[in-house]
């Protein structure tokens, strides 16, 4: 039985990896060395996060890190590398993981990326994905784990550094410069050959890459010794390095999380997969293939372990240093650092224990597997209950793409309730007990695979049709139908293992061809779909940002009910924002703190007047609002959902080929193995995370709540921060009147009422023109503050201020 020999494999390879060859890491020392280098960074952090370091200063310990200490550490390894202990094979491994991912990125990034900024984009999220912090905070943890036991794979990091340097960040260079010469006007004046020269002038100035250079030049001339004379001056700047560039790692890390964007979410995902689990896996399917001619299987599988804990590395540093040069996607490259840098402490951590356990049993390992299952689908069972319910309750489950995503979250509530009644049905040892639930659990674990794909098609579809008609009905077929196929012919023709409790090796390689199929397909469908929605997002000009706009169905509802109502739209008078409501039911207005009001231009308050807030039921610009709101189709959300899933699937596969070609998949599969189990009955937590609190549902109503009680309970005025006291006093004083004559409109709010209002996207837009905020983010944050000031409100108090649709007004 071949099916069964695989799975065999595993326990049996574990147990020779634990008794008789000797464990290649030092896992007693990775933990202090983790602490040290995240205490440092730590440090770095608090000194920034207090001013105790500006930012101009940490420029200062910047220059001094990248232009005096690193090229004084590289020069000195470089002249005392030893030739001779270096396995090329594995130096070519990585090469080729590298180049691997640097295309793969490259490639996806110029078909994808809007046509504005693509070259810039390439060249940066693909140094991104490959260039690691091999100094600062790779070299430490591999010293920890390896100094006693390999201490020859220390200079690997020399080596393998200068292959991003050298050979794959000139390009992304070249990829940068050509977006920067397309975006000049007179940009004929500069032919290619220019382009070429000024990238490897660029090259040529990296005081990294000149002094690994001068160090192999120096190596071979002064026979791997450096000269006396000269020793302690290099040793004291290369052992200034490491703390240096530690601490000034967390002080770059400073605020970059505050740029952090909806619009940038999606990317990030993106780049942290590749960087994260692309790339380690690469790595070591390299090493694997490339050096399997190693005599020595302990060698073997040492460096095959040595190069998946590398491409766990997180990115270096100096790409953000790169994105600010070339004035591009300074937000991703910054945010994606921190996050990266986070992330791949408890995966090393992971990984090198799971190396290093001397005794492994295959039969604890197995029940530790499903009880880990068992508890994700019990917690899941909950999130996913409310999630659906919240669904049904607003109605969602009408519309489109929501129809499909709650035939997800059906198939992930079926998943659940399936592996809970596995993990009693398997201990009784009933046949028909087990078939029975193996069908449900298999068909809907399934179904959870389709559905991403699935719904990144409807999304797709829908952005071009909003009504898909008998579409839909063979989607929902698809499904559900092709699962309930798959299952039917594992129970017809395959052949259960015995002893087997995992549900997903129920029926051997069988099951898993099935699996991988099933995985394949809706990777490729949904890619596809993403890919097409993409491109034509920038094609014709729509945002992604959710909120931003109103989808295209939306807003032609929108502009019918406007159209209606032109005849009573007129322009508001320079008087300032003074809100002509001229018989809605107005609530207490929230107290302006004393110095704003004194600077008000707008004087005193006509007595059939008032800026308070509207709380008629039959508000025609609420009624605009629901209507906006009614027809969002949340498309970031579904396509975030889509990408998120997407990497649970990429795990499923790399699972079902590394245990199809591998038949002693050694202990980093079961790391893979765990996460697989955690997010296949663990993604009702992303669905609640996502869809579970309803904005007009949950939000809204406990936020009136909440306000309203606080408004109860705040009998005086509010200290307001000084930075938002003097936002407001210099608005109020020298720009709202301007404000009130461009963008204020009096808008019908009901039969006999008016308002004089604005959208919140338009005054983000004229906070552009006139100069008060540099890009829309800043704008956002601008109308936050006066609104925390009470200069302005919503019609309705129920949202923030937003650059979106919604209308707002100007207290008087």
């Amino acid at each position: 039985m071949e099916g069964q020999s695989i799975l065999h494999n595993l326990s049996l390879r574990v147990e020779e990896m634990s008794d008789p060859l000797p464990s290649t890491m030092s896992i007693d020392k990775l933990l202090p060395a983790l602490l040290e280098c995240f205490g440092i960074i730590l440090c770095g952090y608090i000194a920034g996060r207090t001013n105790i370091i500006t930012s101009t200063q940490a420029k200062g310990l910047g220059n001094f890190v990248s232009k005096f200490a690193l090229p004084a550490l590289l020069f000195k390894n470089m002249v005392l590398l030893d030739f001779n202990d270096v396995i090329w094979p594995f130096l070519w491994s990585i090469l080729i993981a590298k180049v691997s991912v640097f295309c793969l990125v490259c490639v996806l990034t110029l078909i994808v990326a809007n046509p504005d900024s693509r070259y810039s984009k390439a060249g940066l999220f693909s140094i991104f994905a490959t260039q690691s912090n091999d100094f600062a905070l790779g070299y430490p943890i591999v010293e920890a784990l390896y100094q006693t036991t390999h201490p020859e794979y220390l200079q690997y990091i020399y080596l393998v550094a200068p292959v991003s340097l050298m050979l794959l960040n000139p390009i992304g260079f070249a990829l940068c410069e050509v977006q920067k010469w397309k975006n000049q006007e007179n940009h004929e004046q500069h032919n290619k050959l220019w382009i070429l020269g000024l990238v490897v002038l660029q090259v040529l100035k990296n005081p990294i890459v000149f002094m690994v250079v001068i160090g192999i030049i120096a190596h071979f001339v002064l026979h791997q010794t450096i000269p006396p004379f000269m020793a302690e001056f290099v040793d004291g700047l290369a052992n200034s390095f490491g703390g240096a560039a530690l601490f000034y790692l967390g002080l770059t890390m400073v605020g970059q999380l505050r740029k952090l964007t909806r619009s940038t979410v999606v990317t990030l995902i993106l780049l942290t997969t590749a960087k994260l689990l692309l790339m380690p896996l690469i790595c070591k399917d390299m090493v694997d293939l490339l050096d399997n001619n190693s005599t020595d299987a302990a060698n073997q599988s040492s460096l095959s372990d040595f190069a998946f804990l590398y491409g766990v590395f997180p990115t270096a540093p100096s790409v953000a240093i790169y994105a600010v040069y070339y004035n591009a996607e300074l937000q991703v490259v910054t945010s994606g650092m921190v996050i990266s840098t986070f992330l791949s402490a408890p995966i090393m951590y992971l990984s090198a224990w799971l190396l290093t356990v001397r005794k492994m049993d295959p039969q604890l390992l197995m029940n530790s597997l499903q009880t880990v299952s068992f508890n994700m689908s019990i917690v899941s069972l909950f999130a996913l209950v409310w999630t659906i319910a919240v669904m049904f309750l607003s109605k969602k489950y009408k519309r489109l793409p929501h129809m499909f995503t709650v035939n997800l979250f059906l198939a992930q509530l079926l998943t659940c309730i399936g592996m809970i009644q596995w993990n009693f049905v398997v201990k009784e040892g009933n046949f028909i007990g087990q078939i029975l639930t193996f069908t449900l659990l298999c068909t809907s674990l399934y179904s959870t695979y389709m559905w991403p794909g699935l719904i990144a098609l409807s999304v797709l579809l829908t952005k071009k049709h909003d009504d898909l008609k008998g579409s839909s009905g063979l989607l929902v077929i698809a499904g559900w139908g092709i699962p309930c196929i798959v299952t039917a012919v594992l129970l017809c023709s395959g052949q259960k293992l015995p002893n087997t409790i995992d549900p997903l090796y129920f029926y051997g390689k069988e099951q898993i061809i099935c699996t991988t199929v099933v995985v394949s397909f809706s990777i490729l469908l949904g890619g596809s779909s993403l890919v097409c929605l993409s491109r034509g997002s920038w094609s014709r000009n729509v945002p992604h940002e959710e909120g931003n706009t109103v989808l295209d169905s939306t807003e032609d509802r929108v502009v019918e009910v406007e159209a209606e109502n032109q005849n009573l739209i007129e322009p508001a008078t320079p008087s300032g924002g003074v809100r002509g409501c001229l018989g809605c039911d107005c609530s207490p207005l929230p107290p302006m703190p004393d110095m704003i009001i004194s600077t008000n231009v707008t004087g005193s308050t006509n007595a059939v007047q008032c800026g308070n807030c509207c709380e008629s039921t039959d508000c025609l610009l609420g009624k605009m609002e629901e209507l906006q709101q009614v027809g969002d189709k949340q498309v970031v959300r579904h396509v975030l959902l889509c990408l998120l899933l997407t990497v649970n699937l990429l795990a499923n596969l790399s699972t079902c080929i590394w245990l199809l070609c591998n038949h002693a998949p050694g202990r980093l599969y079961l790391e893979l193995l765990f996460f697989c189990a955690i997010v296949n009955y663990g993604q009702g937590f992303l669905s609640f995370a996502l869809f579970g609190l309803d904005k007009h549902l949950i939000l809204l109503p406990f936020k009136r709540f909440f306000t309203r009680w606080f408004r109860k309970k705040q009998k005086q005025q509010p200290d307001l921060p000084d930075d938002i006291r003097m936002t407001c006093t210099q608005f109020t004083k020298y720009h709202k009147q301007q404000c009130c004559c461009d963008i204020v409109k009096n808008q019908r709010c009901g039969r006999k009422t008016v308002m004089k209002c604005f959208l919140g996207c338009e005054f983000v837009d004229w906070l552009l023109q006139v100069g008060l905020a540099q890009d829309r983010g800043e704008a956002v944050l601008y109308g936050t503050q006066l609104q925390q000031g009470g200069v302005l409100q919503h019609i309705k108090e129920e949202f923030s201020f937003q650059d979106s649709p919604l209308y707002f007004y100007f207290i008087s």
